[in-house]
């Protein structure tokens, strides 16, 4: 699939984040009720007047200037234009007090709530360079996942039932090894990926199309809850504000840019899975499908990514053999795992792990044949592998099969 690189360089700005202190030992201070109006207010500019908002910010001027800095050139452009007056002056006002009211009242609901402002420590890595990012999150969970590195997983919101299985076993597989994986909350794929993940114990993150104080869909309630107590959720926008239809398409940029990758399991031709896979080539990120039948509608918008170039899926070990050195790297620089974190176990913890081992050496091996060799499982060897690979202890061979790359002991 034809690469485009968008490479709009957005240094650091010092800011102030609010909660309790990530895996990363990020710590975030209290934020100021005056910061925190401030930052909301450069958060809700309209769309004209952000690249001088974004400009102000890279060379380093602070949140109150920046606001000053936009709010003259506000009115400049309301007094030159009428068409643009009415939106600019409601801005002028500032947020509405309720908005303001119940994004202070969200954040002094609980300890581990927090607002990040662009260019801060706690600011995700993934959106360095990116255009179209906003320039503050809210967050409920643990803030240090947004330097783990993520897949993204996404597909239809009425998936069949063997689509939800695949998403959920992919996601359950590669949450094991210790990659976190990032969707939206929505019905079907999103569900199923964020449940995978949370029953292999792993790290999920999801991004939200409205504010936090309320789960969307309400069915996901519960869901939103598990996620929050052991990953994170994640928004752009201040809680309060209501889901509206332009909120989805806008949080699937999010989505696209976290993930080093984009896995869509299931979508038609006009999925908004689609539109977040092309967004994640234009981040430069890879882009993965999982094929289905000619005669499944839903198979058809994977179908067409493939036929664009993307990465054929048919288990987690095709997801990592492409994006294991990135991974690896992350996985191994201990920049995104702390101890408490879910990491992938050692190679030969477990019986099984010790036997699947032994009978793996230097000579390519096919699954079938570990298969005869263990008496094991397909599924259990194939989830096994993935971690090993990611740990560096077995390669997918040239030509097929695995082959073990260095003792272990």
């Amino acid at each position: 699939v034809r690469r485009e690189r968008e490479a709009v360089l957005c240094p650091g700005h010092g800011g102030l984040t609010r909660g309790t202190p990530g895996r990363q030992g990020d710590r975030a201070p209290l934020l100021s009720p005056a910061l925190h109006d401030t930052w909301l207010a450069l958060s809700l500019a309209p769309r004209g007047l952000q690249r001088t908002l974004r400009e102000s910010l890279a060379a380093g001027h602070d949140a109150q200037s920046t606001l000053t800095t936009v709010r003259e050139l506000a009115r400049r452009k309301a007094a030159e234009s009428a068409a643009l007056a009415s939106s600019l002056q409601a801005w002028l006002q500032g947020p509405p007090p309720a908005q303001l009211e119940a994004s202070r009242a969200w954040l002094d609901g609980g300890p581990n709530r927090h607002f990040i402002t662009w260019g801060e420590s706690t600011w995700p890595p993934a959106f360095r360079g990116l255009r179209g990012m906003p320039i503050t999150l809210y967050a409920e969970g643990d803030i240090g996942l947004l330097k783990h590195p993520q897949l993204a997983i996404v597909g239809s919101r009425n998936p069949t039932p063997t689509g939800g299985r695949i998403a959920e076993r992919l996601a359950f597989q590669l949450a094991e090894a210790g990659v976190g994986i990032v969707s939206g909350l929505a019905t079907g794929i999103d569900t199923c990926a964020h449940l995978g993940a949370l029953r292999a114990q792993g790290i999920t993150v999801a991004v939200c199309g409205r504010g936090l104080d309320e789960a969307y869909p309400s069915s996901n309630r519960r869901l939103a809850t598990q996620i929050a107590e052991s990953g994170l959720l994640l928004s752009e926008y201040s809680p309060g504000t209501p889901p509206q239809r332009a909120f989805f398409p806008a949080r699937n940029r999010i989505i696209a840019a976290l993930g080093r990758g984009t896995l869509v399991v299931e979508a038609t031709l006009k999925s908004g899975s689609l539109i977040t896979a092309k967004q994640a080539l234009g981040f430069g990120r890879e882009v993965f499908a999982v094929p289905g039948s000619i005669d499944n509608p839903l198979a058809r918008g994977c179908h067409q990514l493939l036929r664009e170039g993307a990465h054929l899926v048919e288990s987690a070990a095709d997801i990592v053999e492409i994006l294991a050195p990135d991974l690896v790297e992350s996985l191994a620089d201990g920049a995104a795992i702390e101890a408490n974190s879910p990491t992938p176990h050692s190679a030969a913890s477990h019986p099984d792990e010790r036997q699947l081992l032994d009978a793996l050496d230097a000579t390519p091996t096919s699954i079938d044949t570990l298969i005869a060799r263990t008496g094991l499982r397909a599924a259990d060897i194939s989830s096994m592998l993935l971690i090993m690979e990611l740990q560096g202890t077995v390669a997918i061979a040239p030509g097929g099969g695995y082959q073990k790359i260095r003792s272990t002991t």
